[in-house]
Formats: C-alpha cells, sequence, structure tokens
C-alpha cells in the first residue's frame, strides 16, 4: 500500500496518464470539520513542494490520512494513524 510519500503518490495520480485523478480523493486531518477529517476530491489540488493547495488555501502534506480510490482501496496511508 504504502509504496513513497504521499506528493509521490499524489504525483503519479495527477500526472501519469494510465491514472485519472477523477478516481482518487484524499482524507485531511481539518479541525473544525465533522470527525476532524475532511474528503476532498484529487482533481481540485495543485501540488507544491512542502504544501498542496485548493484554490488559495496551502495545506501542508503531513495533514493528510489517506488517499483513497473511489472504489475504497486505500492507495496511501500516514503512519501516525495506523495500528
Amino acid at each position: 500500500m504504502r509504496k513513497g510519500t504521499v506528493k509521490e503518490v499524489l504525483a503519479k495520480i495527477k500526472y501519469d496518464p494510465r491514472e485519472n485523478e477523477e478516481d482518487y480523493y484524499i482524507i485531511i486531518e481539518h479541525r473544525g470539520s465533522y470527525g476532524n477529517v475532511r474528503k476532498i476530491p484529487v482533481r481540485i489540488i495543485e501540488l507544491g513542494h512542502g504544501y498542496f493547495f485548493i484554490g488559495e488555501t496551502q495545506i501542508p502534506y503531513h495533514r493528510i490520512l489517506k488517499v483513497v480510490r473511489k472504489d475504497g482501496k486505500v492507495v496511501w496511508e500516514s503512519r501516525k494513524i495506523r495500528k
């Protein structure tokens, strides 16, 4: 499941022609949201060096908890939530 950094996984999803970014979403730690998490489609994020962007808002990569395919398969998961 966890092969590479979250940025590498997201770059593959966004830029590899064999992948469809519409098929993926990320789960981020988002204080104040229901359950303190938020689900975001990969198609709306832009990748940066230490952050990713949703419009003008920059969010650090370490807030990403999971990268998930639409069918529910987790393709990357943060070490901090593993049991």
